[in-house]
């Protein structure tokens, strides 16, 4: 299913499961990202291409009634599900839910008195727009001086694969990537990051590699392993693979999942801590 402001990976239930799957397991490294960069009580903050709203939730909780969450979104059908998340929590939660692609205009201003953020957390955002510079302008401008933005990026994609190495496995990465890059985003978008911050106003406190590693039987195993099983239908569906392609590439995942040595890495994300110069 296609709904105005798709992104290549779809916005389908199956899709939407997964994303909160994902926050589920990423959830305990994203509430220390947040922590360490010092997002609490009392402030604004712009969820940068917030999906179905997880981390929007999070958010809300976490800056509570006398704080605010500004929630970006272009995909339609997560803009649905953004406003229903927001009317259940209340009026007292703060929560603005806009439709906004981020390559047209500057993010619409916080509920705070200046119009301004204090932080800005941006999730698997840059890898999926054609220019990474025009992103990190648009979260300068929508900052106070002094604020920060936290970034999860993949750093080196390819790091994502199965030891023992699978063949579909890989093959499945190798194609992920090309529709990533065929559809004007790239998935090693942290180093393109780190460039566009310094050159945009801002001072980089801290840059970490995140690398994980599951194995059968393990719940995080279900996040590489998910993403391949949601993943390999859309590509069929975009056309870009056949069915006989589809068949080994979840053979192969089936045959990991066997294996009790398996061991499936994910792509390398590198955790981004910035912060707005005056």
């Amino acid at each position: 299913m296609t709904t105005r402001g798709d992104y290549v990976l779809g916005s389908h239930d199956a899709e939407i499961e997964r994303l909160g799957f994902q926050h589920g397991q990423w959830r305990d490294l994203v509430h220390d990202a947040w922590r360490r960069a010092g997002i609490g009580a009392g402030q604004w903050v712009v969820d940068v291409g917030a999906g179905p709203g997880f981390a929007m939730d999070d958010l809300a909780a976490l800056v509570g009634a006398t704080g605010g969450v500004t929630a970006v979104e272009r995909s339609q059908r997560y803009l649905d599900h953004l406003h229903a998340r927001a009317a259940r929590a209340g009026a007292g939660a703060h929560i603005a839910v806009h439709e906004h692609d981020l390559m047209l205009t500057p993010i619409p201003r916080a509920g705070s008195a200046d119009g301004l953020h204090d932080a800005a957390w941006c999730r698997w955002v840059a890898m999926f727009v054609p220019s990474v510079p025009t992103l990190v302008e648009r979260i300068r401008s929508t900052l106070r001086p002094g604020g920060v933005a936290v970034f999860h990026e993949y750093a080196h994609y390819r790091t994502y694969g199965a030891q023992p190495p699978r063949q579909g496995v890989t093959d499945f990465v190798e194609a992920a990537i090309a529709s990533f890059r065929d559809s004007g985003g790239d998935p090693d978008a942290a180093g393109p990051a780190l460039r566009a911050l310094h050159a945009g106003g801002f001072r980089v406190r801290e840059a970490r590699p995140i690398v994980r590693a599951a194995r059968p039987g393990q719940p995080l195993w279900d996040w590489p392993a998910g993403f391949i099983r949601t993943y390999v239908p859309r590509l069929r569906e975009l056309g870009r693979v056949d069915e006989a392609w589809c068949a080994r590439v979840l053979a192969d995942l089936s045959a990991a999942e066997r294996d009790p040595d398996s061991v499936l890495l994910t792509p390398m994300v590198l955790e981004i801590v910035a912060e707005r110069r005056e």
